[in-house]
């Protein structure tokens, strides 16, 4: 299930941000120095509740209108995907389309204009990267803060996936881009998103939390994508708890806090039905899992991907727009959206 263009093969598309190799480091420097102040951090956690925030694909898939969802589930927030980079250190949707006056930005009223709210997710498996493109933390930082100022936005995803995650030079990059945000925007809400094995994070993503720590990042979530695992053991819901559990013991470890600390910076972004594995299918039972979990530990975040693929396939339907297991529509977005935090 391979998709013609800039996720991954089908999970992997939580992919990593690529905001193109800004023309000019310092000009993007100067642009993340006079960004917005949105506020202190914990009454923007209070009021602007985005932990169930599932997948939507603007450009891909078919997607369905982000207004009808709204309407059919109850969920008020979207993270949308993907920015990358247009072949420089700037930030277009799909590296191609601009960040206002096109549909993209159409959408995001439309959702607003309903009660709702979204995260903007960079990065992805396919495309360029943002954090490969820009050749400095400070540029980078300057790549991110346009698409906040282009929407003001409260919560920002970096799903960083292939050459942005191998690469430690740029894993450092991305954090130390996250660590001028956050200082930039007090109060904004950001999310780091990596694949994982059934046991928690692999060495790039343990040593990601470790540079984040290292750094002083702030970071609200350290959320893994818990499938594409080449080979797992039980169901994918239990596959799913033993690669949170990996994870939280990463980020206890590295920032050298409790148990309850470390859940609460930890997240899921899970994929419905079919993944690229063969012999995974994460089921509507799989989802009951994590949700019962989350509530328990009170994770930092729910999400999955995605939207696009929340309905059963049709003739002719492949995984881009549906889930290949027997559904009701909207059946997974109406679990993620019971998650309250």
């Amino acid at each position: 299930m391979t998709r013609p263009h800039p996720p991954r093969p089908l999970s992997i598309a939580f992919c990593a941000a690529t905001l193109l190799l800004c023309g000019g480091g310092a000009t993007a420097a100067a642009g993340a120095a006079t960004a917005p102040v949105h506020g202190s951090a914990d009454a923007l956690r209070a009021a602007v509740p985005m932990a169930a925030a599932p997948y939507e694909y603007l450009g891909w898939g078919n997607p369905q209108k982000p207004t009808e969802v709204m309407a059919a589930t109850g969920t008020k927030w979207f993270t949308l995907a993907f920015v990358l980079s247009d072949g420089g250190c700037n930030p277009k949707w799909d590296g191609s389309r601009a960040l206002t006056g096109g549909s993209d930005e159409a959408a995001i009223k439309a959702i607003r204009a309903k009660g709702g709210d979204v995260v903007i997710s960079a990065g992805g498996w396919s495309g360029a990267k943002l954090g490969e493109k820009c050749g400095s933390a400070a540029a980078l930082a300057g790549a991110y803060q346009k698409v906040i100022d282009a929407y003001h936005l409260k919560a920002l995803d970096i799903d960083i996936e292939n050459t942005e995650f191998t690469n430690a030079t740029v894993r450092k990059r991305v954090i130390d881009a996250l660590k001028i945000v956050k200082t930039r925007n007090p109060g904004i809400i950001t999310y780091i998103t990596m694949g994982t094995t059934p046991n928690g994070p692999d060495a790039n993503g343990k040593d990601l939390i470790k540079k984040g720590a290292a750094a002083g990042l702030d970071n609200d979530g350290w959320v893994v994508m818990p499938f594409d695992f080449g080979g797992h053991t039980g169901t994918m819901g239990q596959a799913t708890i033993s690669a949170l559990e990996g994870l939280k013991t990463a980020v206890k470890n590295a920032y050298g806090v409790g148990d309850g600390d470390a859940y609460r910076r930890i997240g899921v972004s899970s994929m419905n039905g079919k993944t690229d594995e063969a012999d995974e299918t994460v089921t509507l039972a799989d989802f009951g899992t994590i949700l019962d979990y989350a509530r328990e530990r009170h994770i930092a975040r729910f999400a999955f991907w995605s939207v696009n693929r929340d309905r059963r396939c049709g003739s002719g339907d492949d995984g881009d727009s549906c889930s290949g297991v027997s559904q009701a529509p909207y059946a997974f977005t109406k679990i993620v959206v019971k998650y309250t935090g």
